[in-house]
C-alpha cells in the first residue's frame, strides 16, 4: 500500500519505538480482538497515541504493543499517493477511505507481528535480567551483611612486627614487618587479594588470603585507599614476579582511609587520554601515577647530583632574594607588584646577586625559582621555573665553556651511577645516552649560514641574516638535524643582555653562549660579564636603564674587578631532554604557565 513505508524503513521504525508505547491489560493478549486501530506515521505517536483517528499510533508495532496483536489496523496513505494499491507482489489493490486510511497490507501485517514478537522477547529478557540483578543484589547485600560480622584480631605479639618503609624491604626479607601505604593496584583471585602498595619510597606486593579477604573492608576495598598490613616479607615463588622480588604475606591488615569507588573512583578521575587541561586540574592526583612520580624522583636526583658536582668543583650554594627592584633579562617579562608603596618585581634571574658574592664567597651557585611574564604557550616555557645559576671569577670564555661541559656531564654521570635513578630514566627514556665531550662549538654567524643553506626560514618566510634573533623553531630544527649538544656562541650585542662582555676586536658581538639540546633546544644561557665600570655605565645608558638602582651591582667593578662569567640552566628543560618528555610542564611539580595558576 502507498501509505506504508518500505520494508527496511518500517523495520527501522518498529525497532526504534522499543517498548515505549503505552501499556494496558490487553497489550499481550487476545483482548485486542474486535478493535480497530489507526496508524499515521507522520501525525501519530507510539507513546501518547490511543489508536483513534484523533490520536493515532505512529507504527503498527506500537499499536500491537499497546493494544495487542489481534486488533485490525488501518494505515494512513502517504500524501500524493493515488489509491491504496499494494506493494507486495500478488496482492490486489485495496480501496482507501475518504479520510486516507486503508487496511494494512498482508506483508506489512506480517512484518509488524514479527517485530512485535521480537519486542516481547526483548522485554522478557530484560525482565529476566532485572530479576537476576535483583537476586544478585540481594545476595550481595546478604554477603556484605555477613562480611560486616567478620572481625580480624590484631596479632597477640605486635612488638615482633617491625615498622618499615617499602624501600627498606630488601633488608627485611623473612622478617615480620608492618607497612603503611596507599593501594596502588588490587586484584582478586581464588580467595586471595593481591595488593600493590605504594608509600612514595617504592612499591611492594602484599597478599591477603582466607579470613583476611572475607571482611567488609576487603570486599569494598578501592585503589588509593590507605591500609596498614602486618605480615612476613618473603621471596616470591619461582616463576612469579613482584617489585623487588618479594611479597608481604599478610597476617593482619586494616583500612586507615578508604578512597571512594563508583563514579568518584580514582580510575574515573584520571585517564592518560584525558584532556590536558583536566589533567592539569587534577595534577594533585596525576602525580600519584608511576610516570609522573618517576619524573619527580629523577628531578630530585638531578638536583642532588648538581649540588654534589658543584661541591666537588668548589662552588658554594647561596640563596638570593626573589623580590627585586631591578631587571636582568629585559623589562617586558617582569611580574610587577607593589612592595610597601614601592614598585618591585619577581626575579627573572639571580645572576646580579651571585656576582656580588664572588669577592667574599668565591665561585657560587643557587637553585631558585625564576619568573617570566611572557605570554608564551610553547611546550618549553613556564611562567615559574627552577633556575640553576652559577657565577665564577677569574676565568675566560673558553674556561667557562669547559666548566659547563663538566657540570652537565659530571652531573649526569652521578645520576646514572645510582642504579635506582638509572632504572627510572631507562623506564622513561629507554634511548637515553649520556652526552660526550667536547660539545660541538658553533658560532652564531655559522648558524645563520647553516639555516640559509638548509632553507630554514624566519617566521615571516624570509632568509636569516646576521643580527636576527634566531627563532625557537628554527633553532630547534637545526639542533635536531645535527643531533648533538651544541654550544652556540658569539651572539650580537643587540639581542643579548646589557651586561654581556663584548668580543675583543669584534665589539658588535658578545662572549655569550646558549647550550642547545636535541628535542628541546636551549637549556643553558650564559656569558662573560662586563668587568669595567665605565663600560657598564655606557651599557645602562644604551639600554635606557637608570643606573642608580644598580649602584650595588656597579660597585663590583669599582671595588676590585675581575674577569668573570656565569650562566643559568632551566632544570625543567634539562629534565625534558633527559627523560624525553614532550613538554617541560611534565617536569614541574605544579607547573605555572600562561592561564594556569591552579591547583
Amino acid at each position: 500500500m502507498p501509505c506504508i513505508k518500505d520494508a527496511l524503513s518500517e523495520a527501522a521504525d518498529a525497532l526504534h519505538i522499543g517498548g515505549g508505547a503505552k501499556k494496558d491489560s490487553s497489550s499481550t493478549g487476545p483482548t485486542g480482538q474486535g478493535l480497530t486501530l489507526y496508524i499515521d506515521e507522520k501525525a501519530g505517536s507510539d507513546s501518547t497515541g490511543e489508536g483513534t483517528k484523533e490520536k493515532p499510533f505512529a507504527t503498527p508495532v506500537g499499536a500491537f504493543l499497546a493494544k495487542g496483536p489481534e486488533a485490525t489496523l488501518l494505515v494512513k496513505k502517504a500524501e500524493g499517493a493515488e489509491g491504496a494499491g499494494s506493494t507486495a507482489s500478488g496482492e490486489q489493490p485495496v480501496a482507501t477511505s475518504p479520510d486516507g486510511y486503508a487496511p494494512i497490507s498482508g506483508a506489512g501485517l506480517k512484518r509488524a507481528k514479527k517485530f512485535y514478537e521480537a519486542e516481547l522477547k526483548k522485554k522478557k529478557k530484560q525482565e529476566e535480567k532485572e530479576l537476576a540483578d535483583a537476586n544478585k543484589e540481594g545476595a550481595d547485600t546478604q554477603r556484605f551483611e555477613d562480611a560486616k560480622k567478620v572481625v580480624l584480631e590484631q596479632p597477640k605479639n605486635p612488638a615482633q612486627y617491625q615498622k618499615i618503609k617499602i624501600r627498606q624491604g630488601i633488608n627485611s626479607r623473612d622478617k615480620k614487618v608492618k607497612v603503611s601505604a596507599w593501594v596502588h593496584r588490587l586484584r582478586s583471585q581464588k580467595g586471595r587479594i593481591f595488593l600493590v602498595l605504594r608509600d612514595g619510597s617504592g612499591y611492594m606486593q602484599a597478599v591477603l588470603s582466607d579470613r583476611l579477604t572475607q571482611t567488609y573492608d576487603a570486599m569494598t576495598l578501592t585503589s588509593e585507599s590507605t591500609v596498614e598490613v602486618w605480615g612476613t616479607l618473603a621471596a616470591v615463588p619461582e616463576g612469579k614476579s613482584a617489585p623487588d622480588g618479594h611479597e608481604l604475606v599478610a597476617d593482619y591488615w586494616k583500612v586507615i582511609g578508604k578512597a571512594p569507588g563508583g563514579d568518584d573512583a580514582f580510575t574515573n578521575k584520571i585517564s592518560k587520554d584525558a584532556d590536558p587541561s583536566l589533567l592539569a586540574d587534577m595534577r594533585h592526583l596525576v602525580i600519584r601515577g608511576e610516570t609522573a612520580s618517576a619524573v619527580l624522583k629523577v628531578r630530585a636526583a638531578v638536583l642532588r647530583a648538581f649540588r654534589d658536582e658543584y661541591e666537588s668543583l668548589g662552588l658554594l650554594e647561596v640563596t638570593p632574594p626573589c623580590m627585586v627592584q631591578t631587571q636582568v633579562e629585559g623589562g617586558g617579562t617582569l611580574f610587577k607588584f607593589d612592595y610597601y608603596g614601592q614598585p618591585a618585581f619577581l626575579t627573572q634571574s639571580s645572576q646580579l646577586y651571585l656576582e656580588t658574592c664572588l669577592p667574599s664567597l668565591g665561585d657560587v651557585f643557587c637553585v631558585q625559582e625564576s619568573f617570566r611574564a611572557e605570554k608564551s604557550h610553547t611546550r618549553r616555557h613556564l611562567s615559574e621555573y627552577t633556575h640553576l645559576e652559577a657565577e665564577l671569577g677569574f676565568l675566560n670564555f673558553a674556561e667557562l665553556l669547559e666548566h659547563l661541559e663538566q657540570v652537565i656531564c659530571g652531573t649526569l654521570e652521578r645520576v646514572m651511577a645510582n642504579p635506582a635513578t638509572a632504572s627510572l630514566i631507562t623506564q622513561l627514556n629507554p634511548d637515553f645516552k649520556q652526552p660526550s665531550r667536547p660539545f660541538r662549538r658553533m658560532d652564531y654567524k655559522d648558524a645563520i649560514k647553516w639555516l640559509n643553506e638548509n632553507d630554514v626560514r624566519t617566521d615571516d618566510g624570509s632568509p636569516h641574516k646576521v643580527g636576527d634573533d634566531i627563532a625557537e623553531a628554527a633553532e630547534r630544527k637545526m639542533t635536531d638535524a645535527l643531533g648533538v649538544p651544541i654550544f652556540l656562541v658569539g651572539f650580537p650585542r643587540e639581542i643579548k643582555a646589557f651586561y654581556m662582555k663584548r668580543i675583543p676586536g669584534d665589539e658588535e658581538f658578545t662572549e655569550s653562549v646558549d647550550l642547545l639540546m636535541p628535542g628541546v633546544g636551549e637549556i643553558v644561557g650564559g656569558s662573560m660579564r662586563m668587568s669595567d665600570a665605565t663600560e657598564l655605565l655606557e651599557a645602562y645608558k644604551g639600554e635606557g636603564i637608570d643606573a642608580s638602582p644598580y649602584y650595588w651591582y656597579t660597585d663590583q667593578r669599582v671595588y676590585g674587578t675581575c674577569e668573570h662569567g656565569g650562566y643559568g640552566l632551566g632544570v625543567e628543560r634539562l629534565l625534558a631532554w633527559t627523560l624525553n618528555r614532550y613538554t617541560v610542564r611534565d617536569c614541574s611539580l605544579y607547573p605555572r604557565f600562561t592561564g594556569r595558576c591552579t591547583p
